[in-house]
């Protein structure tokens, strides 16, 4: 896993060999971040991270400047492995959180510019996600739900779905 830009950029973490996660391609992170990059500035937003698994997304987040980052884990071994990585890089921009990500939305503060959720591939509870954030306006005004998702998934039926991109395998679908 190497961080793409900012701080921290061209740092690599190494995921233990019995990984419980599948981490978002170099190229489909660095694709969605030259996305996120025109219409955010990252020091200045508030920032969910849900089924972190290697902490990629939230620790790319960190580097470009974020100061608000929220990560959700449930896995124990990939939670371990997020904090080592806070601690080796000396983050202190992040909070780290052991919890099921959907029951986290259903009790976390509102307030965010970017929710990005990576649940695993074939979870079927995924589609929750875009319901509870919308319901209980988790977002602020202008604020982006993203969600990695496999071809299987489409989003396009929900009302505040915008677009869809694919990168190989990756496919992200953008809700405001």
């Amino acid at each position: 896993m190497r961080i793409i830009s900012g701080k921290y950029k061209g740092r690599r973490l190494y995921p233990h060999k019995v990984f419980n996660a599948r981490p978002t391609t170099d190229f489909a992170k660095e694709s969605l971040f030259d996305i996120l990059n025109n219409y955010f500035y990252f020091d200045q937003v508030k920032v969910l991270d849900l089924f972190s698994g290697t902490g990629s997304i939230g620790l790319e987040f960190v580097s470009r400047g974020s100061r608000n980052v929220e990560m959700i884990e449930i896995d124990k071994k990939n939670y371990r492995y997020i904090a080592e990585a806070i601690k080796t890089l000396g983050i202190d921009d992040a909070k780290l959180i052991c919890s099921d990500a959907i029951k986290y939305l259903s009790w976390c503060k509102p307030g965010y510019d970017i929710i990005f959720a990576d649940p695993p591939y074939e979870m079927d509870r995924i589609v929750e996600v875009p319901e509870i954030v919308f319901k209980r306006n988790l977002l602020n005004n202008e604020g982006w739900l993203i969600i990695e998702h496999s071809s299987k998934r489409n989003f396009k039926g929900h009302p505040h779905f915008r677009e869809e991109r694919h990168y190989g395998n990756v496919h992200f679908s953008y809700f405001i």
